[in-house]
């Protein structure tokens, strides 16, 4: 397994990083950027699991929630920060969705682009609340109860769901993409 570093390693912000998978989380496409910024040819990541790339610093609760709102057919957002091949880190604001064919899921889309720099303290101090709440308890009952605190987190700062909270602390901090999401 490849230990990480303090290194961070720039999204550029004019790119996209994306990757494709099967409904199990195998990745079976990836471009060019998510290459490059990920440090991984091709023939290393396709036919892997997508959490190749997970940083040991995401709580476990973050894909627990990824996973139960792209299964219900919902797009989910949030901020990602994973893993290069070689230890570095790089932080993303994600966009996953499902991909279907005659109405069935077949794989699902992960677009990222780069997370805006104010965001970061504010995401590494929640997530590392989450992750101590998830040293406390055992399987599926950590995951939970770090969301509950996520949750409280987000509605305490004033928003009004988990969604809000994601795409209006982006907005706010890179309105130059709001164009994206109206």
């Amino acid at each position: 397994m490849t230990t990480h570093t303090p290194h961070e390693v720039p999204v550029p912000e004019d790119r996209f990083i994306i990757s494709k998978t099967d409904p199990r989380g195998i990745i079976t496409y990836v471009n060019r950027t998510f290459m490059e910024v990920a440090d991984y040819p091709h023939v290393m990541v396709i036919g892997q699991p997508h959490n190749i790339i997970r940083h040991p610093d995401m709580p476990k609760a973050a894909f627990y929630h990824l996973w139960h709102t792209i299964k219900r057919g919902e797009e989910w957002f949030g901020y990602v920060k994973n893993r290069t091949r070689t230890g570095n880190y790089y932080w993303v604001f994600a966009h996953v969705t499902t991909d279907y064919q005659d109405g069935k899921p077949i794989g699902y889309y992960s677009v990222r682009r780069t997370m805006p720099d104010a965001l970061k303290p504010t995401i590494e101090t929640l997530y590392a609340e989450m992750r101590q709440i998830e040293s406390r308890y055992g399987d599926k009952a950590d995951m939970e109860a770090a969301l509950k605190h996520l949750m409280a987190a987000i509605h305490q700062a004033g928003y009004a769901s988990y969604r809000d909270f994601i795409l209006q602390s982006y907005l706010q901090h890179a309105p130059a993409c709001e164009e994206a999401f109206a």
